[in-house]
């Protein structure tokens, strides 16, 4: 079950859309969901997150969770929407477009996606653009 939760002034305009994507990713992976929260919250609320658990002292748009057991995906992911609308300005994006690309790069982290190498990143990228387009609209 997906689950959006907000610790902000903002709500998903439409969260049965979003979950039905994200669905039809997990699947098109061979992963079975399971219990994922979507927590979106503002860039204070992610920095004491980042700071306690991951000891980095800097602002990030997404910090992931992952409690997937072999092909259930489960985990918790937090989003900074102030982080994702100012890297949509800056990427020249649409605020819509980015905050799906954050949402399915927690998503394909549990998949065993990874964004280290250079060589990560570019796949990482790829595999966000594939799900991208199979946003329901």
């Amino acid at each position: 079950m997906i689950q959006f939760n907000y610790e902000i002034d903002y709500k998903l305009e439409d969260e049965k859309d979003t979950v039905a994507w994200i669905s039809n990713c997990i699947q098109s992976y061979g992963f079975t969901e399971g219990e994922i929260n979507y927590i979106l919250c503002d860039d204070e609320y992610l920095l004491k997150l980042n700071i306690e658990f991951l000891g980095h002292d800097t602002l990030t748009d997404i910090i992931s969770f992952d409690y997937t057991l072999g092909k259930l995906i489960s985990g918790d992911i937090f989003i900074s929407v102030e982080r994702v609308l100012e890297n949509a300005l800056n990427l020249n994006q649409s605020f819509e477009n980015e905050l799906n690309r954050v949402m399915i790069h927690g998503i394909l982290h549990y998949c065993g996606f990874k964004d280290k190498s250079d060589d990560e990143k570019a796949t990482m990228r790829a595999e966000e653009d594939k799900c991208l387009k199979l946003i329901i609209s």
